[in-house]
């Protein structure tokens, strides 16, 4: 399966996000803080998101990102689509060329594979996650944790 880090970071950024809407814009470096991902991987992540319409910026004091829809209409599969990922476990990436330039012997079963990979991650929704217990345990264990918003912030700005 190709699903790489830009993927997981993405489902991962995605998620942060949908926990902390309503409370404004969430800027980039909170995000980071909390999950443990670089800024600079998260704004090239956020600037393909953003262009799919699935986060909206804010400018100035204060800005940050907001989600561009509802949790529950953002599945996971929309999100890893977005930053250009996919899921295909067949090994020629769906090429059809897997063995001596043709199609080998398993690819019809790689391929049914990422097709229903696709089809659960596209009937998971951002809200869907939020819903679950060790979601839930994890963020506040993060909140619990981690200084507080504003800290994190002025050593954003300071960097």
């Amino acid at each position: 399966m190709r699903l790489t880090t830009k993927g997981r970071y993405a489902v991962t950024a995605m998620l942060d996000l949908a926990i902390h809407h309503g409370e404004g814009p969430i800027t980039l470096a909170d995000i980071a803080q909390r999950q443990g991902i670089s800024l600079s991987y998260l704004e090239q992540l956020f600037a393909r998101l953003r262009k799919r319409q699935l986060v909206s910026s804010v400018r100035g004091p204060g800005g940050g990102y907001t989600l561009g829809r509802n949790a529950e209409e953002i599945s996971v599969a929309e999100v890893i689509t977005a930053v250009d990922e996919n899921v295909d476990t067949t090994r020629c990436g769906g090429a059809h060329n897997c063995q001596d330039n043709q199609k080998c012997l398993t690819h019809e079963l790689w391929h049914d594979l990422s097709d229903r990979i696709h089809d659960y991650l596209s009937r998971i929704t951002l809200d869907d996650l939020m819903k679950r217990r060790d979601v839930q345990e994890v963020a506040q264990r993060q909140e619990d944790g981690a200084p507080s918003v504003a800290a994190g912030s002025l050593k954003a700005q300071a960097r």
